[in-house]
């Protein structure tokens, strides 16, 4: 699972990025600092079992801070997209084609107005955000149209003609993106189109799938990026009444920075995602001011920097992925002695067997039962997992 960090250029991506994954990545007041796309890893933040279950646990990978769990995930920060990307603007098909291996997109949007169109800088409110999250629509739509277009007039007389199942073909023709014979079958369904005769589908009725794809695809949240800066309120407020269908979190990447590095030098104790900070005593009077400002033009307005919660929304509620730890109803440690190491993210509806199989494919060839540590229930290879599940497979072998 991959999340994607989109936007225009110069909004704030890279810093977004660097926020959340502490990785080195320029960060540059002009357009396409970023040119090859970042990749690293950065952590949703759930509820730990060890508490439920009497223990502490000690990950393998993430951490875990006040039955906090930090889980990792893959973040790719691309190169800023400009109007007319999908022709090639800005090296926009380069940049187009990086997003392809996405599952969601985080779309970072300078909700201050201080960028202009093509991202260069600009008086703070002179420009409007809402153009930004309606042109990123536009050109993923067109994107996928375009990969939808290629050659597709002789794709639909030969489906025609050998009468073929259209769905399935144009599920293989577009399984780069992800697509399914059942959002294919969706798409024709909702819009009323014939199956059997794709050679006589207009323009609009491609543009209409290729809509439905993307949405279906690539789920998309808004960060209000820069909401320390006093332009960002009504821009928000503005933004909110406009885009209904999407949800739109306020975010200051500069803040959560700044709050990170400073925990990191031991100057403050700060757990990500959190509405506050403990300063320690070895801040000089700049830093605190600084902090200060943090505290109260960003946590106490928001309750966060933004940045947390944008990808714990990403994963856990735009993709519906569930966190489930193996563990053993008399056992919880591994054969180090770590405590509950591992926490995998999976897709919704995975079953036992699905978990079996993540972990190694000879759990699932001998997969016999598993079960439900917390209930210590025998579970059947078919039983669908719920978020926070402690599951044991027992096996042949």
């Amino acid at each position: 699972m991959l999340v994607g960090i989109v936007g225009k250029a110069n909004v704030g991506k890279s810093t977004f990025f660097k926020a959340a994954t502490l990785a080195e990545a320029l960060i540059a007041n002009y357009p396409f600092a970023t040119i090859k796309p970042n990749r690293a890893f950065a952590f949703i933040k759930i509820d730990c079992v060890d508490k439920e279950l009497g223990v502490q646990c000690n990950p393998r990978y993430g951490y875990c801070v006040n039955n906090k769990r930090f889980v990792p995930i893959e973040v790719l920060d691309v190169a800023g997209l400009v109007p007319g990307a999908h022709e090639g603007k800005g090296m926009g098909n380069q940049f187009l084609d990086d997003l392809r291996q996405a599952d969601v997109f985080i779309h970072v949007v300078d909700m201050a107005g201080t960028t202009s169109q093509r991202g260069e800088p600009v008086e703070p409110g002179s420009y409007d955000p809402a153009f930004d999250i309606r042109f990123l629509e536009i050109e993923l739509d067109m994107w996928i149209l375009g990969i939808i277009h290629r050659g597709w007039d002789r794709f639909a007389r030969v489906v025609q003609q050998e009468k073929a199942k259209l769905s399935t073909a144009m599920a293989k023709q577009l399984s780069g993106l992800n697509v399914t014979e059942a959002i294919v079958q969706e798409a024709m369904t909702k819009f009323g189109l014939d199956p059997e005769k794709p050679a006589t589908w207009t323009d609009q009725n491609l543009l209409d799938i290729a809509k439905h794809i993307r949405k279906r695809t690539k789920p998309m949240l808004i960060v209000a990026n820069k909401m320390d800066l006093p332009t960002a309120q009504a821009n928000l407020e503005k933004c909110n009444k406009e885009f209904p269908d999407y949800l739109i979190i306020p975010c200051s990447g500069d803040s959560e920075l700044a709050l990170k590095e400073a925990a990191k030098a031991g100057l403050i104790k700060y757990l990500p995602g959190e509405p506050s900070f403990e300063m320690s005593e070895k801040l000089n009077e700049n830093q605190k001011k600084a902090l200060l400002f943090i505290k109260q033009n960003v946590l106490d307005k928001y309750g966060s920097t933004g940045v947390q919660k944008a990808l714990d929304i990403a994963v856990l509620d735009l993709l519906k992925y569930i966190a489930i730890f193996p563990g053993g109803v008399g056992k919880l440690g591994d054969s180090q002695g770590r405590i509950l190491p591992d926490c995998f993210l999976l897709k919704p509806g995975s079953t036992a067997l699905d978990f079996a199989a993540h972990i190694h494919t000879d759990l699932a060839k001998n997969f016999v039962a598993a079960i439900d540590v917390k209930s210590k229930r025998k579970i059947a290879k078919d039983t669908p997992l719920k978020n926070r599940d402690v599951i044991e497979i027992m096996t042949s072998k």
